[in-house]
């Protein structure tokens, strides 16, 4: 067996093979901050193992799902890139897009906590 590390080549490769494409910044980091391909891809392992508890689809719709909460574009693409692969049912990624627009929609909700605060005390003054 080789002591010599995989080629960034290589990891890119089965990155695209993952993936369809690999996101612009990936392609540009090979050249720039090549360890940074490599801690990617660790620390992709460790967030989704291969034994992990749950299955290849579903962390695809929850990382859908964050990449849409987040306004992350490359994420979005490349997540819809593996459900078209993963043959990830249309109702299940409508169903990941309902979930990260409510999740945001929540997120705004207790954002507001403050202004409803002011709102009640004007109401309590008025009232």
């Amino acid at each position: 067996m080789s002591d010599s590390p995989v080629s960034i080549e290589s990891l890119v490769a089965g990155m695209r093979a993952g993936m369809g494409e690999v996101p612009s910044a990936i392609e540009k980091a090979v050249g720039a901050d090549p360890a940074m391909i490599r801690e990617q891809i660790r620390s992709s392992g460790w967030a989704m193992p291969p034994d992990g508890a749950l299955d290849a689809p579903t962390r695809t719709l929850i990382y859908l799902a964050v990449a849409l909460a987040t306004s992350n574009h490359a994420c979005t693409r490349a997540m819809l890139n593996k459900a078209r692969a993963q043959n990830i049912a249309s109702d299940e990624l409508l169903e990941a897009f309902h979930i990260a627009r409510f999740a945001t929609a929540t997120q705004t909700l207790g954002n507001a906590e403050p202004l409803f605060d002011l709102v009640n005390e004007r109401l309590a003054v008025a009232g």
